[in-house]
């Protein structure tokens, strides 16, 4: 199956999205770290996991897409 290069609209959903991602997952490690309740703390965890788990699918859709991407000349 070959791949399309990825337009720069859909780069900037794969950041944008990223950004999103390693927002909740700070958000959640400041909760859970904050937190008596260990509900809430396991709560937050397996959020952050999730997230985590988001947040690397877009980085290798990324890297899978690396080698397509142009190359500029800055001479």
């Amino acid at each position: 199956m070959m791949m399309e290069p990825i337009s720069t609209k859909e780069l900037e959903y794969v950041t944008d999205s990223m950004s999103n991602e390693d927002l909740i997952i700070k958000q959640c490690a400041t909760l859970a770290a904050s937190t008596q309740q260990h509900a809430t703390h396991s709560l937050c965890m397996d959020i952050i996991n999730a997230h985590n788990q988001h947040y690397n699918i877009l980085m290798q859709t990324l890297h899978q897409h690396l080698p397509m991407a142009p190359t500029q000349n800055f001479n």
